[in-house]
């Protein structure tokens, strides 16, 4: 396949670097606990089920029906992404609320923003 082959996306991907620096070891190794608490599917839904909620806040009572999981388990893996920095906490009465920390998401958001915006300007309208 030449370069003339490739669709536009594609020569983005395997022609253009994916960051204009590479990280230094610190920004790594502080990315790299978000990426691991994010790389479980669970996890992953639960960032997300919290972002698609308003003010991008829920209650853990919203997120227990979303999954055919036990209470705890599911406590446990919003501990996991608190732990992390990617979820923010607090208690109202017996309930916790849980907000997506924006900071921390922006720092993962951000890791891959070169290939995001390459990508999005060369999609087709319909893929964005």
């Amino acid at each position: 396949m030449s370069m003339l082959d490739l669709t536009p996306v594609e020569a983005v991907a395997c022609c253009s670097p994916l960051m204009s620096t590479p990280l230094s070891k610190e920004a790594a190794e502080g990315i790299a606990p978000l990426l691991k608490a994010l790389a479980d599917p669970v996890r992953l839904r639960l960032m997300s089920l919290v972002a698609a909620h308003e003010n991008a806040e829920a209650c853990v009572c919203d997120l227990n029906d979303a999954f055919d999981l036990s209470q705890p388990t599911i406590s446990h893996h919003l501990k996991v992404l608190h732990e992390v920095g990617l979820l923010d906490r607090t208690k109202r009465g017996t309930w916790v609320y849980y907000r997506v920390n924006p900071d921390a998401v922006a720092a993962v958001a951000n890791l891959f923003g070169v290939v995001r915006a390459a990508g999005e300007a060369s999609a087709p309208a319909g893929a964005r």
